[in-house]
């Protein structure tokens, strides 16, 4: 793989973080050469054998370069934090590719079905969110062309979004030693244009999207019988629930999203909605994390949330 490509254009969020890196990189160049150029001229000026006049410094000195020194650390902390913390929001139209860490491999489902090891396959020009946990131990998804880093964990979900604008191979990396096999835990980042990851959906052969999955899980888990809408059991509607506040019983409000729904069915004591017993069972055991993507993926359709269908079409 061709080392430059790293300092080509292919990702916003790439060329953010060279700006900040290069920009560090040169005031730390300029600074060391003005501190040795101090060191070579006093050397000389006020060496041993020198009549001159050794007298102390005005202190404007010290009145201009402390607070000049402190208001740069604090513009360096702001355009560092302000382009992490712009980080976070990802757009709400993004497509949503989730990830399963495990020793020592990285399993990724598409929203259509499709599943692959150890690559991610991704339309540039389009916001891309994955979505991701890990079966064992600590993870860390580096993707060093785009420059963006997340830590995968066990029982949680976390985020990382990118919108790419080159199309390549790229590599893909595991940064957090997770074992034996750690080094050897590497993958490839497939951009692709937008056509071409149409294409390449449809070439993977027929496969059910993981809404459809997921609907076809969530009935044989018996959760129709409780949360359907023609349930006789008191049971809270999950008909557009993903994305909505949701008021718990203990007085908090919160987000329905890929956290919650993933608390709600493996850990369905720790929120319970307001105005309803703490009857659901925990299906801890049960669910695995590959049947947990797809009945997330089922639960985020009922809110019309973005999917791609099997011809590669968004939605």
């Amino acid at each position: 793989m061709n080392p430059f490509v790293y300092f080509s254009r292919v990702s916003n969020e790439a060329i953010a973080v060279d700006h900040i890196f290069f920009a560090l990189t040169a005031l730390s160049i300029v600074i060391v050469g003005v501190v040795f150029l101090l060191l070579l001229v006093f050397s000389v000026r006020f060496r041993a054998d020198n009549p001159v006049h050794r007298r102390k410094p005005p202190r404007i000195f010290e009145y201009i370069w402390t607070p000049a020194t402190f208001f740069l650390f604090l513009f360096i902390f702001w355009w560092a934090a302000a382009n992490q913390l712009g980080a976070l929001d990802h757009p709400k139209d993004s497509l949503d590719i989730h990830v399963v860490a495990k020793q020592w491999m990285w399993k990724v489902e598409q929203p259509n079905g499709v599943r692959e090891i150890d690559e991610i396959h991704a339309p540039i020009e389009t916001p891309v969110r994955l979505v991701m946990t890990s079966q064992d131990v600590i993870h860390s998804l580096f993707l060093p062309a785009l420059r963006i880093k997340q830590d995968v964990l066990p029982d949680r979900i976390t985020y990382l979004w990118f919108t790419a604008q080159k199309p390549g191979i790229y590599h893909l990396l595991c940064a957090e030693f997770c074992g034996t096999e750690h080094s050897r835990m590497t993958g490839r980042l497939v951009l692709m244009t937008q056509p071409d990851y149409a294409r390449w959906s449809r070439s993977q052969g027929p496969s059910r999207g993981l809404a459809a999955q997921g609907e076809k899980l969530f009935r044989s888990l018996g959760c129709s019988g409780c949360h359907g809408p023609n349930s006789s059991v008191h049971a809270p509607d999950l008909a557009g629930v993903y994305g909505r506040e949701v008021h718990l019983s203990d007085g908090r409000v919160v987000t329905a999203d890929e956290a919650y729904l993933r608390d709600s069915i493996l850990k369905p004591g720790s929120a319970i909605v307001a105005g309803y017993k703490p009857e659901m069972p925990s299906f801890a055991g049960t669910v695995g994390e590959d049947d947990m993507v797809k009945l997330i993926a089922y639960l985020k359709s009922l809110a019309g949330h973005t999917t791609i269908n099997q011809q590669g079409e968004r939605r």
